[in-house]
């Protein structure tokens, strides 16, 4: 088989871009000190992270020298996000680290007054109106296709500068802001997204890249009316995964997050088995879901890095599922069967080498954000959103968050804060604030979302994960009230949960709110609608999805 390069630096998940170059028919050589890269003829720089951190590390280990003498020599060269980052002449995000200097500009933090940052999501990369003819493919990027970004900071687009400078470049429109999407040159080839998580558009640019063929025609060139820029409306299918009581981990769906099977209208019954994870995500995957995610709800009370078959479904699913894999689940610090302490940025270094893009924290975020503020906003670097965001990014970090309504008959009536809602409680109530839960819901604590999402936004949650339990399971839509409430209280994405019922809950949600994201689960499970389903009436309904597109 021929060979690629891999300089794996520690940033996320690389097990995705080893599969999807394995599943292109060529094999992997990690490199393992710089004298390695001397004998690389192709290499691949992956990368998610700070700037600063990741650009120092290629200097500790002496691999920036090696890096760039192998650019020089003409050999193939791909960048993947921090890849492409490194190239650079720097970043806001560290002023005092230089890049490598091959890209003469500066990496600029998005400006979150009309967006969300993290810029987290499918985009574009662009070739039409940047020097590359719209019938030609630039390593085999479309200007119809959609691309998996996750990042805050990116080259702004100027035209012409860097054409000036030789390079053909791929741009991505986020709210106002133009970006560079990926940029190619010579031997260099650089994307700021990652082809690996960007399904079969994501591999046909890695296909282009091996094989050497970085100008080729469309066999189905676009048009430039039928070209849409920005950001699409992600849509995610989760799975709830348990051990059934038979042992076997299963696909299973609550209602007010009740697994049991009901007998009449009392519960107890057997866990709710609606099928097995490895074979749901690839069927939401060949659907068209944007991510999918796990939630471990049960197997990780006694101890997460005994749970070997998690970790297989993580490793199995990674094999073909080429989009961002979530797992959630007893991510917090813990103690071994053996006695011995583990902690949380041990356990998600587990679930990103098996597989995961981003790690999902629950109840561990609940109690992190009380100690912040009785702390009086203190950061101490010691929590699982500290320390596992300071090693691989905010955007590896989301925090799932629990609410449910309690209602009052003034906002003086409580200290936390209220909304006035549509929807008046039991004894008339027209306000009510939203309750934090820990334990799966079945804790309530005297601390509101607000309070919360502020919080783990400061601790370095690079995602919220709204749910709500009194939503759950009733199919009757999304929480509009509560999603809105929190969107105006942060800068970070924000992914609508719980409620989903038809595609019409989806379109509502994006047309009557500015979440970034929509998750579905029972809906899909059950089989009432397919993830295909709700993405063709988003498209009707004039709102912008990615298109799924068939395997390379």
């Amino acid at each position: 088989m021929p060979t690629v390069h891999l300089l794996d630096y520690v940033a996320g998940n690389v097990r995705s871009l080893v599969n999807a170059i394995e599943k292109l028919g060529y094999e992997v050589e990690w490199i393992k000190s710089p004298a390695d890269i001397a004998k690389a003829e192709k290499l691949i720089l992956p990368g998610v992270g700070h700037f600063g951190y990741c650009v120092s590390q290629f200097a500790k280990a002496n691999y920036t020298d090696a890096i760039c003498e192998h650019i020089r020599a003409g050999k193939p060269f791909m960048g993947i996000c921090v890849g492409l980052q490194a190239l650079c002449a720097g970043s806001e995000e560290d002023e005092a680290v230089p890049g490598f200097g091959f890209i003469n500009k500066k990496l600029v933090k998005f400006d979150p007054r009309d967006k969300s940052v993290p810029h987290i999501g499918w985009n574009s990369a662009n070739t039409a109106l940047s020097g590359t003819k719209v019938d030609e493919s630039l390593y085999g990027l479309r200007p119809d296709s959609k691309y998996y970004y996750v990042h805050s900071y990116a080259i702004p687009y100027r035209e012409g500068e860097l054409e000036k400078a030789g390079w053909a470049v791929a741009t991505a429109r986020y709210g106002n802001e133009e970006f560079v999407g990926a940029v190619s040159r010579d031997n260099v080839l650089a994307t700021q997204f990652h082809p690996e998580k960007s399904g079969a558009a994501g591999l046909r640019v890695i296909k282009a890249f091996l094989d050497g063929r970085s100008i080729q025609p469309l066999s189905s060139p676009p048009t430039v009316n039928s070209i849409q820029e920005g950001l699409t409306r992600r849509v995610i299918a989760c799975l709830d995964v348990r051990t059934n009581d038979q042992g076997d981990l299963v696909v299973t769906k609550g209602d007010q997050y009740d697994v049991r099977e009901r007998d009449g209208v009392s519960t107890g019954g057997a866990v709710r088995n609606l099928g097995k994870p490895v074979e749901m995500a690839q069927k939401y995957y060949e659907q068209g879901a944007d991510e999918v995610t796990f939630l471990n709800i049960t197997s990780f009370r006694n101890c997460p890095v005994a749970d070997l078959p998690m970790l297989e479904i993580l490793r199995r699913t990674s094999e073909t599922v080429f989009v961002p894999l979530t797992i959630g689940g007893g991510i917090r610090d813990t103690v071994d069967t053996d006695g011995s302490k583990v902690s949380a940025l041990d356990i998600a270094t587990l679930y990103f080498k098996s597989g995961a893009d981003k790690v999902s924290i629950g109840s561990d975020a609940v109690t992190a954000a009380e100690e912040y503020y009785a702390s009086g906003k203190k950061l101490t670097g010691t929590t699982a959103i500290e320390s596992i965001s300071a090693a691989y990014g905010n955007q590896a970090v989301v925090v799932s968050v629990d609410p449910r309504r309690v209602y009052v008959s003034s906002p003086s009536s409580t200290s936390h804060h209220t909304i006035r809602t549509a929807f008046p409680g039991p004894q008339g109530e027209e306000y009510c604030w939203y309750q934090c839960t820990i334990k799966g819901g079945r804790e309530g604590r005297d601390f509101d979302v607000i309070q919360l999402v502020r919080a783990v936004e400061a601790l370095g949650a690079g995602e919220i994960l709204l749910n709500c339990i009194d939503k759950d399971g009733t199919n009757s839509g999304f929480d509009l009230e509560l999603i809105r409430d929190v969107k105006s209280a942060i800068d970070i994405p924000v992914i609508a949960s719980s409620g989903a019922g038809n595609p019409g809950h989806f379109a509502e949600v994006f047309e009557k709110t500015s979440a970034d994201a929509a998750l579905g689960a029972g809906i899909f499970h059950r089989g009432e609608y397919t993830v295909k389903q709700v993405k063709e009436h988003l498209q009707q309904e004039n709102l912008l999805v990615r298109r799924y597109e068939e395997d390379t």
